[in-house]
């Protein structure tokens, strides 16, 4: 029996939307498989690391339970040589538990950027999901902007600040928005979930826009908003070479509202406008439409500009790729993408046939045929530069 360690939590402002990931889409699903060893390895949010049964359990992230519970533990320490193995505090010590696939439900920093991965790449363990060039791509806004646009796919217009400058001088850098025109976007440039996302209409929101985003950032994008506006958004899976892509979605919601987090996870995506289950299908980000309303026509261009991106970043196991749909020019618009999509969209791929069970188990199987072809290729190199010192 393969034993699988699922990393969530995380010293990240997404660390309770990864909880509800890991608990509810990948370990619930890969138990029922009956195949697999599961193993809960929760880090806080000052970064420590934690493993015990209990925390497969939601009712202990709840009330003040976790506090409680980790007050107790000792933490779980790690190896990163020929294989990832993890070092469980134990009655007589510490035992290594070895990792057979390492199966990383982190949203946003410290994890879905690339920085876990990094750790299972240099242990050489199978992991699920993005690699860490498409990762760390994918989690910067503008970077991911610039990628995809050299390979002819359209974006909004946008310009990037970092936050230093943005906590020292905002009035000034809202002068050089003056190129855009409002209503924009201000963006944490890493961030998912839409933490730290303000849609502005003036200069005096700008500014404060500004500000706010370089609570959570050191990179800020200011973009454009695309008129006539249709959001859709594309879970993907599989290699970069042959990817499978689910429905589109289309979020239940109006343009003036944007998806922040609250829209998102707090309301089911009313935002304060009524709603419920006849709006749509409910998921990850609220109630939405799945397949997305659009034309035949539109909807094949929109599909096959989120496969381009996918392909464009390198995304490998799964990913999600937000577009901006300009509904009267029928333009499509590359807005960002995710390299770990909340609750790993299983609601989208339910809608195809794919239940939560076939959907980590086909991720589980993407990571061991990456890996092993990538076990073939040489990673060290033989020489006599040394003997001539």
């Amino acid at each position: 029996m393969l034993t699988i360690a699922v990393f969530f939590g995380g010293q990240s402002a997404e660390h309770d939307v990864s909880i509800i990931t890991a608990l509810t889409s990948v370990i619930m699903p890969l138990e029922l498989t009956n195949k697999y060893r599961v193993i809960p390895v929760y880090i806080a949010k000052d970064g420590r690391w934690f493993v015990s049964e209990d925390l497969k359990n939601i009712a202990v992230y709840q009330h003040g339970e976790l506090k409680r519970l980790v007050s107790r533990m000792k933490t779980t320490g790690v190896i990163c040589a020929n294989g990832l193995k993890l070092l469980v505090p134990s009655r007589v010590g510490r035992k290594a538990i070895s990792v057979d696939i390492a199966f990383p439900a982190m949203h946003g920093t410290h994890g879905e950027d690339g920085e876990l991965t990094g750790i299972f790449e240099m242990a050489g363990v199978p992991y699920v999901g993005c690699g860490v060039a498409a990762s760390a791509i994918a989690m910067d806004k503008m970077l991911a902007k610039q990628v995809v646009t050299a390979a002819g796919l359209a974006t909004p217009r946008a310009l990037y600040f970092d936050g230093e400058s943005v906590r020292s001088n905002s009035a000034v850098l809202a002068k050089q928005c003056q190129q855009l025109t409002y209503p924009l976007f201000v963006k944490p440039a890493h961030l998912g979930s839409s933490i730290g996302i303000s849609r502005v209409a003036d200069k005096k929101e700008l500014v404060n826009a500004l500000e706010v985003a370089a609570h959570y950032d050191d990179k800020i994008v200011v973009e454009e908003a695309v008129p006539n506006l249709i959001e859709v958004t594309l879970p993907i899976m599989g290699p970069s070479s042959a990817p499978q892509p689910a429905l589109l979605e289309q979020p239940l919601t109006h343009a003036e509202d944007f998806f922040d987090f609250d829209t998102k996870y707090m309301h089911g995506g009313k935002k304060g406008k009524g709603g419920g289950k006849k709006m749509g299908i409910k998921g990850a980000q609220g109630y939405s439409k799945i397949p997305a309303n659009l034309s035949k026509e539109l909807y094949s261009k929109a599909e096959a500009a989120g496969v381009a991106a996918y392909k464009a970043l390198g995304c490998d196991g799964i990913a999600r790729i937000d577009m901006l749909i300009d509904s009267k020019a029928k333009k499509v618009y590359f807005n960002e993408a995710n390299p770990l999509p909340g609750s790993l969209y299983a609601h989208n791929w339910a809608q195809v046939g794919v239940s939560k069970i076939d959907l980590v188990e086909a991720l589980v199987g993407y990571a061991l045929d990456r890996h092993y072809k990538r076990s073939k290729l040489a990673t060290t190199f033989d020489t006599n530069f040394l003997t001539q010192f």
